[in-house]
């Protein structure tokens, strides 16, 4: 059935008696360029949107669950004491999936990048953290968690970490369906440059449509040569700007390939991602197809108006 469809939409080449009547000299126009432009930012786009909707999935999916617990209690005795006693309060819980205490190493390694050697004063208090992961798919579970903290250490603060990724997850998918209606926008534009070059070549190749009418050609018949011609300019556009597109998305690929998130990242192999790329894949056949029937639309109503 597809195969027939894109038969449909795509003729074979033509024999060398029609050609002579349309030449399809696929570099002798704007259009083939156009098109190719068209492709390679749409290919782009198409690749950023993507990259950002899974990227804000992942994001979502891996912090959303997440809590750090802050005790800033200035007595170090007493402060280790409370880790130990939440950490034990936790431990087995069903809502907690992992409770990890961060090193006091670390956070002075992070302050000391900020504050610099000499505001690593030996009496600056430090907090401790303790990250805990809740079981995803327990909606009380923070509630619970903010219960047992209390209990042991009033003044300990719990931040999920979610408070804070709900802004940047928006932020992201808002960037995502801006690269969506670009390429909207970029399929509206493809659409208007093929009709405009059909219409051009209509009125360039007036004269031998009618004589093509006189001898008892059809609308269908003259409709398919410019469809042909079309078709074989939109092919070549299509595969410009694919080639184009592919080689920078891979380049971005490649020096990003160690970033989590993204089109472009090390899953890769993932089922989501092979989606991905089928869907980069399918654009260009798809591009061919707009741009064929654009033109097969284009010039049978204007062969209906003027004719």
């Amino acid at each position: 059935m597809a195969r027939q469809i894109l038969r449909q939409l795509v003729p074979a080449r033509a024999p060398a008696h029609e050609r002579a009547l349309l030449p399809e000299g696929r570099l002798s126009g704007p259009m083939p360029w156009v098109i190719a432009i068209m492709l390679f930012l749409t290919l782009l786009s198409a690749a950023t949107g993507l990259a950002l909707f899974r990227a804000a999935g992942d994001v979502g999916h891996d912090l959303a669950g997440r809590v750090t617990i802050q005790i800033a209690d200035p007595n170090p005795a007493t402060r280790a004491q409370k880790v130990r006693d939440i950490r034990a309060a936790l431990d087995g819980q069903l809502y907690v999936e992992r409770v990890t205490t961060v090193d006091e190493a670390e956070l002075k390694t992070m302050l000391r990048d900020w504050l610099g050697d000499a505001g690593m004063a030996a009496d600056l208090p430090i907090p401790a953290l303790i990250d805990v992961d809740l079981v995803a798919d327990d909606p009380g579970g923070l509630d619970r968690l903010r219960a047992a903290v209390t209990r042991i250490a009033p003044d300990a603060g719990v931040e999920p970490h979610a408070a804070w990724l709900g802004a940047v997850s928006r932020l992201i998918r808002s960037l995502a369906w801006l690269a969506a209606a670009l390429i909207a926008m970029m399929i509206v534009a493809t659409v208007a440059t093929v009709t405009l070059a059909t219409r051009g070549a209509l009125n360039t190749h007036y004269a031998t449509i009618e004589i093509l009418h006189l001898i008892g050609s059809t609308d269908r018949q003259i409709a398919r040569l410019f469809q042909r011609r079309i078709a074989m300019d939109a092919t070549f556009g299509c595969t410009v700007g694919f080639l184009a597109a592919f080689i920078v998305i891979m380049t971005v690929g490649w020096q990003f390939r160690d970033v989590a998130a993204g089109l472009l990242s090390g899953g890769s192999a993932s089922r989501g991602f092979v989606w991905d790329y089928v869907a980069l894949l399918a654009l260009p056949i798809a591009g061919v197809a707009i741009a064929t029937w654009t033109a097969r639309l284009t010039i049978t109503r204007a062969l209906h108006r003027i004719l």
